[in-house]
């Protein structure tokens, strides 16, 4: 179903053997507009480190329990590459993370011929040169943005600025990010409304900004967004 980003935020990660720390962010390609990491802050068992979680790793669980399992040991967290999430991820880092953990690599057209990841086993699926292979015949090269980042960015139709960015609804099981959630609060007294990223034409990432297809009016008689609105099929609520 669609879920809004910030209702995911503070979701809290469990590994195989025991709560792993929270949910901070989330990382997106700006190619597809696709979720490619959970950014999960450590408890105090691992001195808070932040890490790098591919949607590859969750296994199905309950969001009434409001957290993410993860097929992974605290182990396996533990002896996970080392990369500053408050910097860019380079793609390099992204190899190394990829050849430590046997996820699918999202930029090439590999195959596993290993299958799932098997919690008992540390041995990456696929090596290193196999992976640069990959990265190598691809012929794009997306760059990850952070949902906390993007959030604030000015949204400008085609006649003018009329809000900036607000939250952003994403399909759990695909985790695409389908719509951005627009707050207009300066120009329409506080009314959210939804754009669909196929609108979105531009974005000055240096400027945080993002222009779309459609005019003020269009965004004026769009209908109000509200997160409550949202029904969660597995609990018979909202979320």
């Amino acid at each position: 179903m669609e879920r809004n980003v910030n209702s995911l935020i503070g979701y809290s990660m469990h590994a195989t053997d025991g709560e792993i720390g929270k949910v901070e962010e989330f990382y997106f390609d700006d190619h597809s507009w696709t979720v490619r990491y959970l950014v999960l802050k450590t408890g105090s068992w691992l001195s808070g480190r932040e890490l790098l979680i591919s949607p590859d790793a969750l296994v199905k669980g309950s969001w009434k329990t409001e957290s993410f399992p993860v097929n992974l040991t605290k182990e396996q967290i533990s002896n996970s590459p080392n990369i500053d999430t408050h910097k860019p991820v380079s793609r390099q880092q992204e190899i190394e993370l990829y050849g430590y953990y046997p996820w699918q690599p999202y930029w090439g057209s590999g195959f596993y011929a290993g299958g799932l990841w098997d919690v008992s086993n540390a041995t990456p699926v696929v090596d290193q040169a196999s992976l640069r292979e990959m990265d190598d015949r691809s012929d794009k090269d997306p760059h990850l943005r952070s949902t906390h980042e993007v959030k604030g960015y000015h949204i400008h139709t085609t006649d003018g600025e009329i809000g900036h960015v607000n939250d952003f609804i994403i399909d759990d099981q695909t985790w695409k990010l389908g719509y951005i959630v627009v707050d207009t609060h300066n120009w329409l007294g506080g009314k959210k409304v939804l754009i669909d990223v196929k609108h979105i034409t531009e974005v000055q990432w240096s400027k945080s900004n993002v222009f779309v297809d459609v005019t003020k009016d269009f965004i004026k008689n769009s209908e109000a967004f509200e997160a409550s609105e949202l029904v969660d099929p597995e609990i018979g609520s909202t979320v």
